[in-house]
């Protein structure tokens, strides 16, 4: 799993208010606070002149524009944002107290104030702040109208507590958000793990159907011509040429299954008879010695490379296990072509086995692993018929329509 989501740079340097991600209110803030600086000292110069009093109500307008403009000055420090922004506060109700106009100078103070602070310190200070507006509002009124001093107060906590809300609601979604993205990442971990997998699995499967049984082929061949050698050596360099030319073919096979291409024979030529004639090879090959009779039903067609690839590997695994296991007489390979579907079956009449019985790795059931996991990766399916004395019948077919579906 990924880290999870960590708080920003200005968060880190003490910023903790529900309004910190708003990183560029800064500038309609200070734009603002300039806007309502200027009207507020224009309206108390125009009213009262410009006295001693008045020097210092343009000087502390003055002050804490200049104040807000030092906000990034430190931001490196996590104590500089509470100190600015508690002058902000301390510079706005001193002007406040004496020249009540200023009072609307305490939305752009707040926003900051909100920014800032966490929430229990920002609600505190904007309380505060909305009984300095009340008190100077009743300064420049006749009498105490509860309303006065109840609504400023109402509408500020209303305020703050609906950006409260907000902000908890936006950090509820980038937490799903940031979760999502971690599940995306974990989802997209598994995928290429499993498409590892499912790699390895295939090298395997065609590893023990190409390499595997054309040098158990050999291995057979090889024996046979060390019995012979010295009493039929015309056979036992018969069955020296079957084995290099086996050799050979599995060389061929090493280098097509580490490109992904089919079997030489059928990538080359195409044609109806290609098919055919590829499973008679593997069938000499596979099973030396033994006689394989191969047989065809229905009209031969072009069948697509790698299902054709899949019903050569198929029948040689198939006819290495009868070799190595099955202890057969006869064994018969029948491919049917019908109107939707390609059919290869290989029966023998050897010892069988039980199918549900589950076999070590390595021995007889890996190989019939593998068939049936090549048919279903190439949309086809496999059947494994078998009983104790009663021999072994695999059989694989495979739809024949192209990707639009069209026979």
């Amino acid at each position: 799993m990924t880290a999870p989501a960590t708080h920003s740079g200005p968060e880190r340097a003490g910023v903790h208010g529900i309004l910190a991600p708003a990183a560029r209110l800064d500038r309609w803030l200070l734009a603002v606070l300039v806007v309502l600086l200027v009207s507020c000292a224009a309206r108390y110069v125009a009213r009262h002149g410009v006295g001693a009093i008045g020097v210092a109500v343009l000087a502390g307008a003055l002050l804490l524009a200049l104040a807000y403009a030092t906000r990034g000055l430190l931001s490196g420090h996590s104590w500089w944002p509470t100190v600015w922004v508690t002058g902000m506060v301390v510079l706005w109700a001193a002007l406040t107290l004496v020249a009540p106009s200023f009072a609307w100078c305490a939305v752009p103070v707040a926003f900051a104030v909100l920014r800032v602070l966490p929430f229990g310190w920002a609600v505190a200070t904007v309380v505060a702040m909305t009984v300095v507006v009340t008190g100077a509002w009743l300064r420049i009124t006749d009498g105490v109208d509860p309303a006065q001093v109840a609504g400023p107060i109402a509408v500020a906590l209303v305020t703050v507590l609906a950006y409260r809300a907000l902000d908890l609601e936006s950090r509820a979604r980038q937490d799903l958000l940031d979760r999502l993205v971690e599940a995306q990442a974990d989802l997209g971990e598994e995928q290429q793990r499993t498409g590892a997998l499912a790699e390895r699995t295939r090298l395997s499967r065609e590893i023990h159907d190409s390499v595997g049984q054309g040098l158990s082929s050999i291995n057979l061949l090889l024996q046979a011509a060390e019995q012979v050698w010295d009493t039929q050596p015309a056979a036992a360099r018969e069955h020296v040429r079957t084995a290099a030319s086996t050799a050979r073919y599995g060389l061929d096979e090493v280098r097509l299954v580490v490109r992904d291409l089919a079997p030489d024979d059928l990538a080359v030529d195409g044609t109806a008879s290609a098919l055919p004639a590829a499973l008679r090879r593997a069938a000499e090959q596979a099973a030396p010695g033994m006689h394989v009779e191969v047989r065809l039903d229905g009209a031969p067609v072009p069948v697509p490379a790698e299902v054709a690839a899949a019903l050569v590997r198929t029948a040689r695994g198939a006819l290495a296990n009868v070799v190595e296991h099955a202890g057969a007489r006869r064994v018969a390979t029948t491919l049917t072509y019908q109107v939707d579907e390609v059919v290869l079956d290989v029966r023998d009449d050897g010892r069988g086995f039980d199918p549900g019985q589950v076999l070590p790795r390595g021995s007889r059931g890996r190989g019939l692993a593998g068939i049936r996991e090549r048919a279903t990766a190439l949309g086809g399916h496999a059947d494994i018929e078998s009983a104790p004395g009663e021999g072994t019948t695999v059989s694989v077919r495979f739809p024949l329509v192209t990707a639009k579906g069209t026979p």
